[in-house]
């Protein structure tokens, strides 16, 4: 063996160790190159916390952690790439979390609290979003008062002003180049250059609240920026002439306007979102505008079935509707007789509830129910319970029980056609009807169902 092939060999030994060393390292640093890590308070309330990246068009599982004496951590490794994150700590999902960015350079450190939200103790961009929405948030608070007072100090007014657009200049060229820049140019408010009446500044802050925001930003569209936008809108921009639900009416008609140049996927979920807020409110009539007028034309457009479907059982048993009609038997002494639902005249009022004999709830609640209907007057209220059910053996040697019903047995349960015409998910499910069988109420519980009959 020559000098040369030897020296070879020791290079070529010392470059083994080198990637042996390397490959002994390398899992260690794709495991662990950031964390986020934080803690929950209280405690007690909190047991994991799910991690999502979030795309325009998807939530993607990142990792999960167990909230252990109210902290958790993520370790991070080289493929979480940088952008918009989603922490979830609670179901539902869509109702629990909140926003992360993440700039793949830096350890997060936050703190969460039931009362007061999110605080991120340590990343750059996350604390300098914070700052910048406390500073504008103290200004609009000065705003505010001016207006509220009766000064007619108006130099003080321009110079609040002025002080809001060099918050939101400093702000901006803090933090050029990085995620946070993105939603600090999108929240810029309208700033006037000199004095206005509060009338004035009021027509023209609503006519200028979406002037900076791009609803096809992939980050905006990413977070939950621009759902939070739209509903402060429609839920804060008040006009004195007309009622809230004109109000609101009015404010969806607007938002659309705004959403014209973006995409039909991002009007969907934007629009649905607002849908739900809607449902949620049991602003029933309002949630039916907007899918009549434009998310159910949007769900048709891109094909989804699915939602259209959803909007229309939704309107089909919203209140001030005439209930879904249906057929069942009725039975009086020995004589069986089949009838429809709008058939019916034994009452001024109607409860159809959906109800199931291995549902615990319901046999809490269905003789509470009985109780109650047999203290109201005679021909005041018919109760019409549906029993979704696997199998009629336990159903038949139930309803025995409740003489005062019209019983009615959905086999199938959940893919009974009941079940699906009324678009129930849960038993018990409560409707009550006026004689003329309109939706006029639906409790959530029993208790709900006395309020509603003692107002």
């Amino acid at each position: 063996m020559t000098f040369k092939q030897t020296r070879v060999l020791i290079i070529n030994s010392k470059m083994l160790k080198k990637l042996i060393f390397i490959f002994t390292l390398l899992p260690t640093f794709l495991m662990a190159q950031y964390t986020i890590k934080g803690t929950f308070s209280p405690a007690d309330e909190y047991n994991y916390a799910l991690l999502y990246k979030v795309t325009p068009e998807s939530m993607v599982y990142v990792n999960n952690a167990e909230i252990k004496a109210g902290k958790f951590t993520f370790k991070l490794d080289s493929t979480v790439t940088k952008g918009m994150y989603r922490l979830v700590y609670a179901l539902p999902q869509e109702e629990y979390n909140f926003d992360i960015i993440y700039n793949a350079k830096e350890n997060i450190e936050l703190a969460f609290d039931q009362e007061i939200g999110v605080n991120f103790i340590k990343s750059v961009e996350n604390n300098l979003i914070g700052s910048y929405t406390r500073d504008m948030e103290a200004i609009g608070q000065s705003i505010g008062d001016y207006f509220k007072s009766t000064s007619k100090d108006t130099l003080s007014l321009v110079k609040i002003f002025k002080k809001q657009a060099e918050i939101q200049s400093r702000y901006e060229k803090t933090a050029k180049g990085t995620i946070a820049s993105v939603f600090i140019k999108a929240n810029k408010p309208y700033i006037p250059k000199k004095y206005e009446t509060v009338k004035e500044y009021v027509r023209n802050f609503k006519d200028y609240y979406f002037s900076y925001i791009d609803f096809n930003n992939e980050l905006l569209q990413s977070s939950n920026f621009l759902s939070e936008r739209i509903t402060s809108y429609v839920f804060g921009m008040t006009d004195e002439n007309k009622d809230d639900l004109e109000t609101y009416r009015a404010n969806i008609d607007d938002v659309f306007e705004e959403m014209q140049e973006a995409k039909l996927s991002t009007k969907k979920s934007l629009l649905t979102i607002l849908w739900q807020q809607m449902a949620d409110l049991s602003l029933e009539t309002t949630a039916n505008y907007i899918s009549d007028k434009y998310l159910i034309p949007i769900a048709e457009k891109t094909q989804d079935k699915a939602l259209v479907e959803a909007l229309k059982k939704f309107k089909n048993t919203s209140l001030g509707t005439v209930a879904p009609d249906f057929s069942f038997e009725k039975t009086f002494g020995d004589v069986t007789t089949k009838t429809k639902l709008s058939a019916l005249n034994t009452a001024n009022q109607y409860v159809v509830v959906f109800w199931s004999s291995s549902c615990s709830h319901c046999m809490q609640e269905i003789p509470q129910l009985q109780k109650f209907i047999k203290v109201q007057q005679k021909g005041k209220l018919q109760v019409i319970a549906i029993g979704l059910e696997d199998s009629s053996t336990n159903w038949k040697k139930l309803i025995g029980t409740y003489p005062e019903f019209i019983h009615v047995l959905g086999l199938g349960k959940w893919t009974n056609k009941l079940s699906v015409l009324y678009n129930v998910n849960a038993t018990p499910t409560y409707f009550v009807l006026d004689k003329d069988k309109k939706i006029i109420a639906k409790p959530n519980d029993i208790i709900e169902l006395r309020e509603h009959f003692s107002n």
